[in-house]
């Protein structure tokens, strides 16, 4: 499956791009196609935990498939008042 990957501000610098067309095996899931890009990244790896993920404009845990899904975006913390 096919799938648009989308990073937000610092993991945009982290990941070098804005976003990517990646390739997956079916039945992988948020926390598997962080596992492949912090490989594929490896300053995305740095990170303590994976960032706040949303497949297809809704937010998502880790064990979510993404069987179905076209879009995964990750979003670093963040921080307001």
């Amino acid at each position: 499956m096919k799938l648009r990957v989308l990073y937000f501000a610092s993991l945009k610098d982290r990941a070098g791009t804005s976003g990517e067309e990646v390739e997956m095996p079916p039945g992988t899931d948020v926390d598997g196609l962080w596992t492949i890009l912090a490989q594929r990244h490896p300053r995305l790896a740095e990170l303590a935990m994976r960032p706040a993920t949303a497949c297809d404009m809704s937010f998502a845990q880790g064990n979510r498939s993404l069987d179905g899904v076209t879009e995964v975006a990750f979003l670093p913390p963040m921080s307001g008042g």
